[in-house]
């Protein structure tokens, strides 16, 4: 899991360089000829969404994520596993649930042949499609992190 989460990454960071290289591009075009990178805003949404996406099972993997345990720092090391365990279980299964509405959506917008509003008018099947699979694994990668949060105490 954590090399597949690592690949993910990286294609996520990719993914951001990509869409930051591409603003610099179409900022610099606009301001040396009026004229910015013909669909900017429209790839610059997509490679964002994306590269945000690519980063959620690798954190979940390292555990990375943002944790507040204020109220719960006064319980034995245990509990407080336990109580992480669950937390897991419930991101786990949100996570499925959204990977299995946006494969329903990747679906639906593959039939319907939606595209993005402008200038390119992209069909964006696929980017939905994507960040399904970065849920999918995002909540595998949370169920896979249960065992070793219950071992570490």
């Amino acid at each position: 899991m954590g090399r597949i989460a690592s690949l993910v990454a990286l294609a996520g960071g990719a993914a951001l360089l990509a869409a930051a290289s591409l603003t610099t591009v179409s900022v610099v075009l606009r301001w040396l000829t009026s004229q910015p990178v013909k669909g900017d805003f429209e790839l610059v949404s997509i490679g964002s969404g994306l590269a945000v996406l690519g980063f959620l099972a690798w954190g979940t993997h390292k555990g990375s994520n943002i944790l507040v345990d204020s109220f719960t720092t006064w319980l034995p090391a245990r509990v407080n596993a336990a109580l992480d365990a669950f937390w897991s279980l419930v991101w786990a299964a949100a996570a499925l649930l959204i990977a299995e509405r946006m494969a329903r959506g990747a679906l639906d917008t593959l039939a319907s042949g939606t595209r993005t509003i402008g200038l390119l008018a992209l069909p964006y099947w696929w980017a939905v499609g994507i960040g399904a699979l970065c849920f999918a694994l995002t909540g595998l990668a949370a169920i896979l992190v249960v065992p070793r949060l219950l071992k570490a105490n």
